[in-house]
């Protein structure tokens, strides 16, 4: 499933997917559901998920772009700078339905 267009229509990214049917996120939501190692934490040798504690400010939830990474993710940019979370299509359909 891929998406058809992306819009950032005031605090939120519409997604049209391919399919026609259409998710709405929140951007707070969008970033404090970052998949990045930075942001979710990443499993030591043994596979526990060490959670780092995340700081977020008014800037966090201010989207300035996103890139569209290898036709399978998109990447946003916030303005506070962080732009290593890669959100696969296939997690924002995930995401999307869970916040229906």
């Amino acid at each position: 499933m891929e998406p058809k267009n992306i819009q950032q229509i005031g605090e939120e990214l519409a997604i049209v997917w391919s399919d026609g049917t259409e998710s709405y996120f929140n951007l707070e939501l969008l970033r404090r559901a970052c998949p990045c190692a930075a942001c979710g934490g990443e499993p030591d040798v043994l596979g526990r998920i060490a959670r780092p504690h995340v700081s977020y400010t008014e800037k966090s939830f201010q989207l300035t772009g996103f890139d569209i990474v290898g036709g399978y993710a998109l990447q946003p940019r916030w303005a506070d700078g962080h732009s290593t979370g890669i959100y696969s299509f296939t997690y924002l359909r995930r995401l999307g339905q869970a916040s229906d």
